[in-house]
């Protein structure tokens, strides 16, 4: 069994930076995809960044050129680097990891951008 645990969200204004880490751990042999979503109150989650399994990365339109998704495969851990935060950007962020039996997801992180 999978386990992640998200850190590192908070209040900040627009136009400042926030960096997500998420640390795996239990399975993570069976792990082929790495990643983050986001769900906004009365929204659907969706996918923010991720690590496809052969090492490419994508992410979604609204945040190009504005977050990075990088990890650590000694330590299992995955980041996500915010930078340029916008209000809309405001949410609660889900690490996710896929195997080919299930996918698996933190308790997710809420990351406010206010003034």
């Amino acid at each position: 069994q999978v386990q992640l645990v998200e850190s590192g969200g908070g209040l900040v204004q627009p136009g400042g930076s926030l960096r997500l880490s998420c640390a795996a751990s239990g399975g993570i042999a069976s792990i082929y995809a790495t990643g983050w979503y986001r769900q906004a109150p009365g929204k659907q989650r969706e996918l923010v960044a991720m690590f496809s399994s052969g090492g490419t990365t994508n992410y979604a339109d609204s945040v190009k050129g504005r977050f990075t998704i990088s990890r650590d495969n000694v330590n299992y851990t995955v980041y996500l680097q915010m930078n340029s935060l916008k209000p809309e950007d405001t949410a609660v962020y889900y690490c996710n990891a896929r195997s080919f039996r299930e996918w698996y997801w933190g308790q997710g992180t809420q990351v406010t951008v206010s003034s």
